[in-house]
C-alpha cells in the first residue's frame, strides 16, 4: 500500500479514531474491561484515583494501535488484548507521574489528580499501574513482546529525566529536543505497533516497519502538542495553552526561534524560561515571537514529514481496511493541529 500523501494544505478529514474505534468494535470493550480489572483493588483510593484519569476520556490511541495492527496482520488470537492494556496502562502510569513533575493542574480539561489527592497518591498509583501493566505483559505469553514494552517503559523514564535536566536550558539544542520527544513520548507509540507482529509471528521486516510507523507517528503526534501549546487550542487539548512556557520547558518551536533571535529575543527567553521571571503579558510575547519567525509552521512542517514517513511504513503491507484507517491516522495527527 502506498502512503496517503500529506499535502502542505489541510485538508478536513473524517477521523481516523473513530474509524478504528468502530472496527475494533469486538475488541477494544474488552480492553477496557481488562484496564477496569487491572486498577481494582481492596485499596479504595486506587481505583478512585486511577479511573479518574483513565476513564477522563483520552482516545486510546496507543492501545488502538495494537489492535489495528494485529487485525492488519491477520492474528487472530487474544494476546494482542493483554498487550493493548498494557499499553495503556503505562501511558496511564506515565501521565499520573509527569503531572506531578510538571505540578500541572489540568489533565484532559480536568482536574489532574494530582491536584485533588496529592503527589505522593499519585507517584504511588501509578507505580501500581506499571506493576499491572507488566502482569499484563506476561498473561499476553509473549517473551519478546514483554522485553519490548519493558524496554520501552524505560525509556520513556530516560526521556523524562532527560526534559527535566534540560527545563530552563535556552542552549538546547533542535537535535537533543528530538532525542527527549523520542524517548518520552515516540518510544511507546513504536512498541505499541511493533508488539503486534511480534506476537503474530510475522517477518522481521514487518515488525521494522510497524515499529517504525509507530514511532514516527509518535514524532508527529508530540511535535503537534508542541506547536498547539503556542496556538490558543487549550480547549480542545484539555490542558491549559502555555503550560510548556510557563514550565520552562523548551521546545522545538523555542529552539527554532532561539536560532534567528535576536539579542533582545534571547534576552526574552532567559528571562522567562531561563529565570521562570515571567508577567501575565510574556505568554502572548512569546507566542509573537515564534510567529515572527515561522517557528509553529516549521515545526508543524517537520510533524508533516514524520506523518509522511509512518504512512510510508506502511507500504510494505497488502491495503485492507485497516492498513488505510493506520495512513488516515498518521493524517490526522497533523490536521488536528488546524
Amino acid at each position: 500500500m502506498n502512503g496517503l500523501p500529506l499535502s502542505d494544505t489541510p485538508q478536513a478529514v473524517a477521523d481516523p479514531v473513530s474509524t478504528l474505534m468502530a472496527l475494533a468494535g469486538d475488541d477494544m470493550p474488552r480492553v477496557e474491561a481488562l484496564l477496569n480489572e487491572r486498577m481494582a483493588s481492596p485499596v479504595a483510593l486506587i481505583p478512585e484515583l486511577a479511573a479518574w484519569l483513565v476513564k477522563a476520556g483520552g482516545k486510546r490511541i496507543r492501545p488502538l494501535i495494537t489492535i489495528a495492527s494485529a487485525r492488519m496482520l491477520g492474528y487472530e488470537g487474544e494476546g494482542h488484548l493483554a498487550l493493548a492494556g498494557a499499553v495503556e496502562l503505562i501511558h496511564t502510569a506515565t501521565l499520573l507521574h509527569d503531572d506531578v513533575v510538571d505540578e500541572s493542574e489540568l489533565r484532559r480539561g480536568k482536574a489532574s489528580a494530582n491536584h485533588i489527592w496529592g503527589n505522593p497518591q499519585s507517584v504511588l498509583v501509578g507505580d501500581f499501574l506499571f506493576a499491572q501493566a507488566f502482569m499484563l505483559m506476561v498473561d499476553s505469553g509473549s517473551l519478546d513482546a514483554l522485553h519490548v514494552l519493558s524496554r520501552a517503559a524505560a525509556i520513556i523514564a530516560e526521556g523524562e529525566v532527560r526534559q527535566l535536566a534540560l527545563v530552563g536550558d535556552i542552549a538546547v539544542s533542535r537535535q537533543s529536543y528530538m532525542d527527549v520527544i523520542d524517548a518520552k513520548t515516540a518510544a511507546l507509540f513504536a512498541a505499541a505497533a511493533q508488539v503486534s507482529p511480534i506476537l503474530a509471528g510475522r517477518p522481521k521486516a514487518e515488525e521494522d516497519a510497524l515499529y517504525t510507523y509507530g514511532r514516527e507517528l509518535g514524532l508527529a503526534f508530540q511535535l503537534v502538542d508542541d506547536a498547539l501549546d503556542y496556538g490558543g487550542l487549550a480547549a480542545l487539548l484539555g490542558k491549559n495553552t502555555g503550560d510548556d512556557f510557563r514550565e520552562g520547558k523548551i521546545t522545538l518551536p523555542v529552539t527554532l526561534a532561539l536560532e534567528k533571535a535576536s539579542d533582545e529575543e534571547r534576552a526574552f527567553w532567559t528571562r522567562t524560561l531561563g529565570g521562570k521571571t515571567q508577567d501575565e503579558s510574556d505568554l502572548d510575547e512569546a507566542i509573537a515571537i515564534l510567529k515572527r519567525h515561522g517557528a509553529l509552521d516549521e515545526t508543524l512542517a517537520q510533524a508533516r514529514a514524520h506523518a509522511a514517513n509512518a504512512q510510508s511504513a506502511l507500504s510494505i503491507f497488502p491495503r485492507n481496511e485497516w492498513t488505510a484507517a493506520l495512513s488516515a491516522l498518521a493524517e490526522f495527527v497533523v490536521d488536528r493541529a488546524y
